[in-house]
């Protein structure tokens, strides 16, 4: 099958990209060529802008696809784009969406597919959820055969799972205090990129994703007292010295920092993977955390030019703990 990524050099889609051209898929990128990441071999690059509709027209000349991954489309305007360039000339669209667009806190768990779409606190949510919406629409209204996947919180090699990352664990090596969320017990699903393409790529051609919304998650269940015990202990960290402080505080700090909590990690997620493990069967995740971490601290490890810390983060890190700290002592 021919295959186009638009984007596809991401810490998601950099997973996928090659385990498609492995399982056989002629694999193209539609990009701007600038990457860090290395392309694999037989890939076709198409260099082009997605966002400048002449450029991407131009890319794609005359080119049909079995398969188009939209990779970096966040708002409705750029699915109208790609319904103005791939009507016609595609059998399958997917769209990467977010499992953040689900109710937010969830009434119910685990999440499913049919849980409903609605999240208050972050525009990024709500902005894929018209996304979503208008793909529906199409799909209603003129038979176009998109897919939606929903990733949750998936990682490479370089991403630690907190706000402030490598701040973070350069805060736990010199035994600093650490920021956590609530009071560190809430779960969440951290999974790798590897285990998420596995299941990403059997949707690919598959004719009963059309139509249809799936999200891909691991099934292991981590509190966030535990992603950072386990993060600490790859890094060989002492044991973190944690300041559990409400999301609403760090929200009322800031805002940016606090809408991905409010709008997402502040509450606990499970996620039931029963839908996507029926219509691609080889997915199963093989790669938990405490591994993942390794491979993380292993990668900062090898460049130190990788160890950027955010004076401006901790700053505000030490500030919202001060402040916590101080409304206690006047109790």
């Amino acid at each position: 099958m021919k295959v186009l990524f638009i984007g596809g050099t991401g810490k998601i889609s950099s997973a996928c990209t090659p385990l498609a051209v492995e399982r056989g898929f002629d694999v193209y990128l539609l990009n701007r060529g600038q990457t860090d990441r290395p392309v694999p071999a037989g890939v076709k690059i198409l260099n082009g802008d997605i966002r400048d509709k002449n450029s991407a027209r131009a890319a794609l000349a005359d080119h049909n696809f079995d398969v188009v991954v939209d990779w970096i489309a966040f708002t409705a305007d750029h699915i109208e784009t790609d319904l103005e360039l791939f009507r016609g000339r595609t059998s399958q669209y997917i769209f990467i969406s977010s499992a953040s667009a689900y109710q937010s806190p969830p009434v119910n768990l685990p999440v499913t597919e049919s849980t409903p779409l609605a999240n208050p606190y972050w525009q990024y949510s709500r902005d894929k959820i018209a996304c979503e919406e208008r793909l529906m629409r199409a799909y209603r209204e003129e038979k176009f055969p998109m897919t939606v996947v929903r990733p949750s919180h998936t990682y490479d090699k370089t991403m630690l799972p907190f706000q402030g990352g490598w701040s973070v664990v350069d805060r736990m090596r010199r035994g600093e205090k650490i920021l956590v969320h609530g009071d560190g017990s809430s779960l969440w699903v951290y999974t790798h990129h590897t285990d998420f393409a596995k299941g990403f790529v059997g949707l690919m051609g598959n004719s009963r994703a059309i139509g249809e919304a799936f999200h891909i998650t691991s099934d292991e269940l981590l509190t966030w007292n535990q992603l950072h015990e386990i993060t600490a202990r790859a890094a060989g960290a002492p044991e973190p010295q944690f300041v559990h402080v409400p999301s609403d505080l760090i929200n009322a700090f800031d805002p940016a920092w606090g809408a991905g909590l409010l709008g997402d990690k502040a509450a606990s997620m499970v996620f039931d993977n029963t839908k996507i493990k029926r219509v691609s069967p080889e997915f199963r995740c093989t790669t938990p955390y405490e591994r993942g971490a390794r491979e993380i601290v292993g990668w900062y490890d090898a460049d130190p030019a990788r160890q950027v810390v955010d004076a401006e983060f901790n700053s505000l890190t030490d500030r919202i703990i001060s402040a916590y700290e101080r409304a206690w002592e006047g109790l």
